[in-house]
Formats: structure tokens, sequence, C-alpha cells
């Protein structure tokens, strides 16, 4: 059987460090046919690491090698443009978080997915996490959660550097690091922290809560130490149906608990609810009435990696029966709730989502 050609578009600090060597690990049935990113002198650098048939600065090059699978690690401002592109070129994709910048865009990728029958997926390594599969296996087969009246998120992870001054990303690669304005200029990155961190949470809660729809956003967002974009969020949420979220990021010192993020999501229903928390390894679920189940877990089964999205993008593409666990319409929820938070940041006005 011919290998699936693949390609990556934006091979920045954390593709290098974690996307293409899951492709490469996966040899016998991915060929690493193209690469693409700005610079030429790290480009090189990456195509003779990994073994890339091919690299271009010109992202369209890369596409034009008939790819069968492409991961779309660009720039935020950039993974519109290049997803569709990759999709309308016949291969199915994986775009890094967060999915875009404008929930139009975010849900205009998902209809051509739809429409060209793409596999379509989001870099949420969360979601493919044994202990949140757990997760989401008991919300299915305990019946759901009624009608969700809260869910409450909070992340805080060591993003401070990142985005105040430009330190490298911690997690990401020495070599191809990426460059400051990725992640601290606004009109590159539409954001600090709230497109860096919390869209992992947001898409880690819309996952679980799959039928709620974000009505309006009120947000808080700080920026200390002169940082160009914000290190803090508070946001609060009123879905469709009635119910509320509250949603917290901040960006901790780096060396702060052994960099260990902490990621909570409680969801409060009608019929049921759930705590999903990575941080402490903690998985609980009760069903009103009595029904509970606490999850055993190891002390390291909420630490993060982005294997899965990677992996089941190419089991996909075999034809195999994966799940996608971080669909295109879990990522364009948590667009109109990021892009909806900004913009009350801006006015100190509730805002309302800008929907399909």
């Amino acid at each position: 059987m011919a290998r699936l050609r693949a390609g990556v578009i934006g091979a920045g600090s954390w593709a290098v460090a974690s996307h293409i060597p899951n492709l490469a690990q996966r040899s016998e049935e991915v060929e690493l046919v193209g690469v693409a990113r700005p610079d030429r002198g790290l480009l090189d650098w990456v195509a003779g690491e990994f073994g890339f048939r091919m690299a271009a600065t010109d992202y369209r090059d890369v596409l034009e090698q008939r790819l069968d699978v492409c991961i779309v690690s660009s720039p935020n401002r950039f993974h519109y443009e290049h997803a569709r592109a990759a999709m309308l070129s016949g291969a199915h994709v994986l775009v890094e978080k967060p999915f875009t910048l404008d929930p139009a865009e975010a849900w205009d990728l998902v209809e051509t997915a739809d429409r060209l029958d793409r596999h379509l997926l989001l870099a949420l390594g969360w979601n493919y996490k044994p202990m949140v599969l757990r997760a989401k296996e008991l919300v299915e087969e305990g019946g759901g959660f009624g009608e969700v009246e809260h869910i409450m998120i909070d992340m805080s992870s060591a993003a401070r550097d990142l985005l105040a001054v430009g330190a490298p990303y911690e997690a990401g690669s020495s070599v191809a690091t990426a460059r400051p304005e990725t992640y601290m200029d606004p009109t590159v990155s539409g954001g600090g922290y709230g497109q860096a961190q919390l869209s992992h949470a947001l898409g880690l809660a819309f996952w679980l809560a799959e039928d709620v729809r974000a009505l309006e956003a009120f947000a808080f967002m700080s920026a200390p130490l002169q940082a160009p974009v914000e290190l803090h969020d508070a946001i609060s949420i009123r879905f469709s149906n009635g119910g509320l979220a509250t949603v917290s990021g901040s960006s901790c010192h780096l060396g702060y608990d052994g960099n260990k993020h902490v990621l909570s999501v409680r969801i409060i229903g009608s019929e049921a609810m759930l705590s999903v928390d990575v941080g402490r390894e903690l998985v609980y679920w009760y069903r009103r009435g009595g029904d509970a189940v606490r999850l055993d877990l190891d002390e390291h089964a909420g630490d993060y990696d982005c294997n899965g999205p990677v992996h089941t993008l190419i089991d996909l593409a075999l034809g195999t029966d994966a799940r996608n666990c971080s669909p295109g319409h879990v990522g364009a929820r948590a667009v109109e709730v990021t892009e909806a938070a900004y913009r009350s940041a801006r006015t100190g006005e509730v805002a309302r989502v800008a929907g399909r």
C-alpha cells in the first residue's frame, strides 16, 4: 500500500517539537513530502533534520505535491487561508489552535470540510488523553447532562515570559524557536493568553458538552509588565439556553510547580455533572439520584502532549474508524467565544457572539 503523502505548513517551534516527530513515528505509513516556513535557513534545517523531500518558503509549493494529509501550524492569522487551501488541494487537515481568529472563517472551514468530505481536526491534545476519553464516555453512557446550567473553566500555565517579552516557549523546539511576533503582535496572534491557551480549555469544554452554544460574553483582560497582549483573562458567558459559564485564564511564572498545567472544567447540568481536572488528575461523574464514578488515575495522567491529534489524522486518512475528538465545530464554538471576549474587553460592554 502506498504511504500517505504528508506536508506541514508552518514548521515553527511546536511543530518541530511535536507534530513533525509524531508524523515521523509513522514512517511505514507516512512519507514526509513537503514543509514550508518563511525563512530559508531554518527551513532547510527542518527539512534535513526530518527528511522532507522538498521545502519551500511559499506554502502553495507544498500543496502542489498532492498531499493526503497536511498539518497547519502557521501563525494564527494564517490558519484560515492555509487550512482552506490545503483542503481544496485534496488533503485532510490538522489545524493548530486557535482554529481561526474570525468565527465566520471557522465555520467556513467546517462547511468546506463537509462539502469536500475532508477530515478536519484541531491540535487539542488533552481531548485525546485517556482520562478525557473516559470522561467523554461517562457523559455519553450516562445519558448526557440534561440542560447545561453552568460551566466553570480555570486554566493557568507558564505563558508569562512568552507573551510579555517573547521568551521561547518552554516546551517548544530550542532550535526552531518562534518569532516574537507570533505571540506578541495582536495583528498576527489575535491576542494573548486567550488565543494561546484558553483555546485549549474552551476546546476541551465544548468537546465534553457539545450541545451548548454561546450567546454573549463579557470580559476583563489585563496586560501587566507592559505586555503587548493580555496575560490574564476573566470571561463570563451566557449560553443560548440560559446557562452560564465562567472562564479564568492566567499566565503563571515559569517554574511554578514544575510548569505543570492547571486546567479544570466543571459542567453542571439539570441531570448530571462532571469535573475534569488535568492538574489534579481528577475525573468525577455524578448523575442525579446518586450514580457516581471517580476514576483512579496516576499522577501523570493529565500531563500534556499533542500526540493524539496527529495519529488520529493519519488513522482517519487511512480509512480507519478512529474518532475525531477535536472536530472543527468544537474549534468554531471556541472561536465564537474568544472573538466576543476580545470585543467585550475592548469596548467594556457585553458582546453578542457572532455565530453562524
